[in-house]
């Protein structure tokens, strides 16, 4: 059972995600927060393996606040669901580490994939966000993304360079497993420890680096 806070300042969509979960038998609302503000201490409360968050509340922003979340140990995922698709609320999520950017126009049944992609480890973007980022990436300053992108795969072995690469072209566990003729709890470990040894917070960060380095 994935547990999953739902933080947004609109009751109504608070109440619409509820129902739209709770026709699942494998996602469960654990609480609700109506403020930034209120995130942490309903995390360390509920513990969510999931927090769906609003950008825009009134006290404390979905994005502070998820800067914030990342900071603590062991934090949970956090999918931004918003109505917002501006290219700087974008980077700031994924660089504060949310695994997952949705706008709220999103199908209930893309939500309910993106919770479960997003709580095994995988990144989960909208197509209208996917195709902004690959758009922001292909603007200007590419030279020096590149080469602080090749120094930093260049601390890999050959191994992590290959699932590194598998994560950059979008492959999920199972299908990095399949290429590489491993387990997915092996691929699983892999990306952990790249994660780790490059100083990145999830999978989204790791994808945006291979892609600079091919680009």
């Amino acid at each position: 059972m994935t547990r999953v806070l739902i933080v947004d300042d609109d009751a109504l969509v608070r109440a619409g995600l509820t129902m739209i979960l709770s026709g699942t038998d494998d996602l469960q609302v654990v609480g609700e927060a109506a403020d930034g503000t209120e995130v942490n201490a309903a995390v360390s409360a509920l513990a969510p393996d999931v927090v769906l968050m609003d950008i825009r509340m009134p006290r404390l922003d979905g994005l502070a606040a998820t800067e914030a979340l990342r900071r603590r140990p062991n934090p949970p995922e956090v999918i931004v669901l918003t109505t917002f698709d501006a290219d700087e609320y974008i980077l700031r999520a994924l660089r504060a580490g949310a695994g997952g950017f949705l706008l709220k126009d999103t199908p209930p049944a893309e939500i309910v994939r993106a919770i479960r992609a997003v709580a095994d480890g995988e990144p989960m973007l909208s197509p209208t966000i996917t195709r902004q980022l690959i758009a922001h990436v292909a603007e200007g300053g590419v030279d020096a993304r590149k080469a602080r992108a090749a120094e930093l795969l260049g601390q890999l072995s050959p191994r992590e360079l290959e699932v590194a690469e598998a994560v950059g072209r979008g492959a999920s566990n199972a299908e990095i497993a399949g290429e590489l003729f491993m387990s997915v709890a092996t691929v699983k470990a892999h990306v952990s420890r790249i994660l780790t040894r490059l100083g990145l917070n999830n999978r989204v960060q790791l994808a945006l680096l291979a892609h600079d380095a091919g680009s």
